[in-house]
């Protein structure tokens, strides 16, 4: 918006202006319907006792103009005032004080004073990846030293606008804290959907930053006491190019601009979605690179695929085969639906323009954005444009999917599956591959995106979402690229398929890794943990939970129903008191509930003979597990327990290291593991999970063995507690919807 002078305020979106008066600010709050102090404005310290005649003191005085965007570090701001008069006088002594500083105001504010109350900050920023992110917390002189904020995308919701003021440090100052009233919190959550919401003021601004601080909550309402807004002075560039920038529409969609290549599809037509089946499962593969003397990695992957036994071609200018392989002069002449291209990125972009025909085209080669060739990168997708081809990476490995003979990792191919990943690391998606198909995860889709200049990964999601193969998706991601895109392809997809997310660069170390790995540059990681909680999509730290969590899906795919009215808690049953209380820190560290045991349950217990002796059976249970234990009591503690109130997670752990204190046998363990998936099998409405702690004092393979056996019942197993609960606690999160 673009003032159209003194104390006018203008209609936002029309002039790229630099700033804006604070005054023309709270005139389009007040066009909202958001309450500010009644205030008038002055171009002189002369005119000021005249216009404030009318208000009611106490008064506030603000300059306002060039250098004053913090009025109170420049002390541009009175308090108090008594009336008109000394509000002139303070005009005065702040004009010279500025003076002195250099600074020369445009004008003055004078504002009735807002009564006290819990001063909270509101603000609206763009985020580089996710477009507008709504803010709210604890503000005034606390916003520095508390750092209390929640953070949502916007557009939210008036549910998710109430968990952000849950997640707040300072929530019980909202509903009354030692004697004092509650605010007006339906006021408040008003306020924020009016700036965050569907058809709220963010549509509209060209972020830039728009901040309110303070907010002033109190029993009577809330008023907007401080106001700014720093449009988007110009389009930003990325490591990669132009960055999407938020504008408005005129139809409330904040996807701005700037989009992948084929924003469409290749076919051009608006909202048709690409379909990648051919991806995962070409008729036929052809390599563009390969040596006819020195082996390179062309040669690597033609011995991959070979090995898949999926229609392969080479493309060498003068041999006719290569490495037992028969050879084309050109792209354009093999006849597939899939080509790599692992030649220099200086001749990447001449090698794409020949693939007409071809329907997916993988570049291996790295040096483009990652590296700081911006241009070289566009000039490739130009390449996929003019070709009319779809283009996977640069800087990428490749897909993986056992099903259509489609791999970049050596060896034989694992079988087919329902577990999907998309990863911006190739490495780390072929450690996940072969590390999850050890712990008995089988893939259905694996795609490695690199520098994601064309396919993004919101774009594969979203296909994911309609694919029969597949029935959970992990997703390592360093830049999403289209981050407004992936935030609704995981919208679109909560409470249907779980996906698991690991971002790589949420700390500033990260994320100077990430620049240089991919070219990513993510933002604030508080903004994954909002999209994570907006959309169902569960959020991780390392590659193991990554691993693990997809594990606990695959394995209780039929067990995990959302439901927000279903039971909630944790059984916690094993040896060891002192495992038993560490267990209960891990899972309430998790965010999970170890819900007390019935009451009806502990004559049944008690008969049995579980619990620590001497004591009155609790959650987590104390139960004896060893070479000289009852196999099946574990099993049976569990379903007493279940008879009269049923938790949706149990979670048994053993100490392996007990079983073999006075010798070798393993038949004791797997005798208990045999029990626990039989457990399982008559408790089919129950989530079982076993943890295997000290696995690595058991003879070989006897922990692969007790795997296979509980494998066989959906039972996942993991190390150690701590790596139960994130997986445990991702499948909670999933079924409540949050």
């Amino acid at each position: 918006m673009t003032p159209r002078g003194k104390g006018d305020a203008a209609p936002p979106g029309g002039g790229g202006a630099a700033r804006f008066a604070e005054h023309e600010v709270k005139a389009l709050l007040r066009e909202r319907g958001i309450a500010v102090p009644r205030g008038v404005t002055a171009v002189s310290s002369a005119g000021v006792a005249a216009a404030a005649v009318g208000l009611t003191p106490p008064l506030v005085l603000k300059a306002h103009g060039p250098g004053l965007t913090h009025k109170s570090d420049a002390g541009a701001v009175r308090l108090g005032l008594t009336g008109p008069v000394e509000a002139a006088r303070a005009a005065t002594g702040m004009l010279a004080a500025l003076a002195g500083h250099g600074l020369l105001p445009d004008g003055f504010l004078v504002e009735e004073q807002a009564a006290p109350g819990v001063e909270l900050i509101v603000g609206v920023v763009r985020d580089p990846s996710f477009g507008p992110v709504l803010l709210a917390g604890l503000g005034g002189i606390w916003t520095e030293v508390m750092r209390d904020t929640a953070l949502r995308l916007c557009p939210v919701s008036e549910a998710g606008v109430r968990r952000m003021l849950a997640s707040l440090r300072a929530a019980p100052l909202l509903h009354g804290y030692r004697g004092r009233p509650a605010v007006d919190v339906e006021a408040l959550t008003g306020l924020l959907l009016a700036i965050g919401g569907a058809g709220g003021l963010w549509e509209e601004l060209e972020l830039g930053e728009f901040e309110l601080n303070p907010v002033i909550a109190s029993e009577k309402g809330v008023i907007a006491v401080d106001a700014r807004y720093l449009p988007a002075a110009t389009r930003a560039t990325g490591p990669t190019g132009p960055a999407d920038v938020t504008r408005s529409t005129g139809s409330g969609d904040p996807t701005g601009d700037a989009g992948p290549a084929h924003p469409t599809g290749p076919t051009g037509r608006p909202g048709q979605a690409q379909d990648f089946t051919a991806l995962f499962e070409p008729r036929a593969v052809a390599v563009v690179g390969a040596s006819a003397s020195r082996p390179n990695f062309g040669n690597m992957f033609l011995g991959f695929y070979r090995a898949t036994g999926v229609p392969l071609v080479a493309v060498h200018p003068e041999a006719s085969e290569i490495d037992g392989v028969p050879a084309v002069p050109s792209l354009a002449d093999a006849d597939v639906d899939y080509a790599l291209v692992a030649v220099p990125a200086e001749r990447c972009a001449e090698v794409v323009r020949q693939a007409a025909g071809v329907a997916f085209v993988q570049v291996m080669s790295g040096g483009f954005g990652e590296a700081g060739a911006s241009g070289l990168e566009a000039g490739l997708v130009g390449a996929a444009r003019e070709a009319g081809t779809r283009l996977l990476g640069p800087n990428c490995m490749g897909v993986y999917s056992p099903r259509g003979g489609q791999t970049f990792i050596g060896g034989e191919p694992g079988p087919p599956g329902h577990v999907a990943l998309i990863s911006q690391s190739g490495g780390l998606a072929g450690e996940v591959v072969r590390v999850g198909e050890r712990r008995g995860l089988a893939f259905s889709r694996v795609a490695t995106v690199g520098n994601s200049a064309d396919v993004t990964p919101a774009e594969l999601l979203g296909w994911l979402g309609g694919d029969e193969q597949t029935s959970v998706v992990g997703m390592y991601l360093e830049d999403p690229r289209d981050g407004r895109a992936l935030f609704e392809a995981l919208l679109a997809l909560r409470g249907r398929l779980p996906v698991v997310l690991l971002v790589g660069g949420r700390s500033g170390q990260g994320r100077r890794a990430a620049a240089s790995h991919t070219g990513g540059m993510v933002g604030d990681g508080r903004v994954w943990r909002a999209l994570a909680d907006q959309t169902g999509a569960v959020l991780v730290g390392s590659q193991d939970d990554l691993i693990g969590t997809l594990c606990f899906f695959r394995s209780h795919a039929s067990r995990i129903v959302p439901s927000r009215t279903g039971p909630t808690g944790v059984l916690v049953i094993g040896p060891s008191g002192g495992a038993s209380v560490l267990a209960a820190d891990a899972f309430d560290a998790a965010g999970l509930s170890l819900a007390e045991l019935p009451r009806g349950a502990r004559e049944a217990l008690a008969a049995l003979g579980a619990g620590a002796p001497g004591t009155s059976p609790a959650n987590p249970l104390e139960i004896p597990v060893g070479p000289r234990g009852r196999p099946g009591l574990a099993g049976e503690a569990v379903a007493a327990i279940l008879a009269h109130r049923p938790y949706p997670d149990v979670v048994a752990h053993v100490n392996v290291q007990s079983f073999f204190t006075f010798g070798t046998s393993a038949d004791p363990l797997h005798a208990y593991a045999r029990a626990l998936a039989q457990a399982q099998r008559d408790l089919p409405g129950t989530r079982i999970t076993l943890v295997t702690r000290n696995g690595d004092c058991a003879p070989p393979g006897v922990e692969d063995e007790v795997r296979a056996i509980v494998s066989e019942a959906g039972i996942p197993v993991y190390r150690s507690m701590e790596a139960a609960a994130v997986a445990v606690a991702a499948a909670a999160r999933f079924t409540r919807g949050a």
